[in-house]
């Protein structure tokens, strides 16, 4: 279908001053960025909040608690899957920081009785707590976030609840959710307040949240911008690196449905977060319209 551009997408310059990425005609999203990429364990405290996080950042070299690379990089806050662990989501995140992206995962709310709306504010909180670091003298991202570009994101109770954050925080830009479950409060209802891009990403075949319950719903009250991918043979679990206890399964093995998703989501964050105009037909054209293995719907 032809889409238009909507006036809240944002617009600006590449992902960051330094470290340039190659350009949607030239590259595939699901595959690595051009940074090498580093990580390291610590604690977030902003916004009354306080809890232990992994953050996954474009690097000069690859390992834990290197120098973060030149330039100012975009923010993104992930959400985890209930009683999921943040180690669950690596590859993802290691994927997104090799294209330029700082990601905070809280290691919060991961027991048996988590508060979503909790988690919603620990997520909120994460981006506060960028903010805060970039302007910091010494920190180890000082300088290193454009604080202008942050967005959330996260699996299942963690899309959720990125929703509900994203209603709360004026901070967030836009929001990529993956099999994104419905939340008390609800994230329906925060979905139908948005006015920024929401990106709502499922698998046919996921017997825990599936589609029609829960991230169509949330499709179907979101204003535009907004757009579904529907992987299909997709499953729950195949957002995740590894499956545990109660876990479903698909008509598409793991290794397929991660590609796709590294391919739609990195796209989208291309594009809506950073600010980069050449992923245009990758998000919300032609490309995007006839990916193989993503049924695509969009409201521009």
């Amino acid at each position: 279908m032809p889409l238009v551009l909507a006036a809240a997408l944002l617009v600006g310059a590449p992902i960051s001053s330094a470290g340039a990425q190659p350009s949607a005609a030239d590259a595939d999203p699901s595959a690595p960025g051009s940074f090498a990429v580093g990580y390291t364990d610590l604690t977030v405290s902003a916004s009354g909040r306080s809890f232990g996080a992994r953050v996954w950042y474009p690097s000069t070299s690859a390992g834990a608690d290197t120098p973060v690379a030149p330039g100012a990089h975009p923010g993104l806050a992930f959400g985890h899957g209930f009683f999921q662990d943040i180690s669950k989501y690596q590859s993802l995140l290691r994927h997104y920081a090799s294209w330029g992206f700082v990601s905070v995962a809280p290691k919060s709310q991961g027991g048996l009785f988590p508060s979503h709306s909790g988690f919603a504010d620990d997520l909120a909180a994460s981006l506060t707590w960028l903010t805060a670091q970039n302007g910091t003298p010494g920190s180890r991202f000082a300088g290193a976030v454009d604080v202008a570009r942050l967005g959330v994101s996260g699996h299942s109770m963690g899309g959720g609840a990125a929703l509900l954050a994203s209603a709360r925080s004026t901070a967030v830009k836009t929001v990529s959710t993956l099999a994104a479950a419905e939340t008390s409060p609800s994230a329906v209802a925060a979905a139908g307040a948005l006015g920024i891009p929401a990106q709502f990403v499922g698998g046919s075949a996921d017997s825990i949240a599936g589609v029609a319950g829960h991230q169509q719903k949330m499709y179907d009250a979101k204003p535009a911008p907004t757009q579904l991918r529907v992987i299909t043979g997709g499953f729950h679990c195949g957002f995740v690196d590894t499956s545990g206890f109660g876990c479903d399964s698909g008509s598409i093995d793991r290794a397929t449905q991660q590609r796709l998703v590294r391919g739609v989501t990195t796209a989208y964050l291309l594009y809506t977060l950073a600010g980069d105009r050449t992923w245009h037909e990758q998000v919300w054209g032609p490309a995007a319209q006839n990916l193989p293995g993503v049924v695509y719907s969009a409201k521009p």
